[in-house]
């Protein structure tokens, strides 16, 4: 073989090299934003049933107008996209859930975000750590 074909064998080789690994990396980029973005779906979930519990009467089941005595439902603290916790317990103005993905961002740092649900409900807040 001549010398420009051993040239261009190698530099196929390093072109596709390169875009194996550019695809790796934008394939974990999407699989991390797609978990994030699953976690706010479950979160905005959380806070609509923290929302209807806070507007019921307490004889239905409810909180009265508070968060105070709100649980976890049941089945709701984990699923595929991640595990949900109530971090900051009822007031009778809001509650705070906490959610930790499965996916990895960064050596063994996992997607975590925070909601705060208040009342009204326009006020309510995402935090997305990384």
């Amino acid at each position: 073989m001549g010398q420009q074909q051993i040239l261009l064998i190698v530099l196929g080789v390093i072109i596709v090299g390169i875009a194996i690994v550019v695809g790796i990396n934008l394939f974990n980029a999407n699989s991390i934003s797609s978990d994030r973005d699953a976690i706010v779906s479950d979160l905005n979930n959380l806070a609509a049933i923290a929302h209807e519990y806070y507007s019921k009467p307490t004889a239905m089941g409810g909180g009265g107008q508070s968060f105070a005595s709100f649980t976890m439902p049941t089945g709701l603290s984990s699923n595929a996209n991640g595990s949900y916790s109530i971090s900051t317990a009822g007031s009778a103005t809001g509650i705070q859930f906490t959610s930790v993905g499965t996916q990895i961002v960064s050596g063994s740092n996992y997607v975590t975000e925070t909601m705060n649900v208040k009342v009204p409900p326009l006020v309510d807040s995402v935090a997305v750590v990384y």
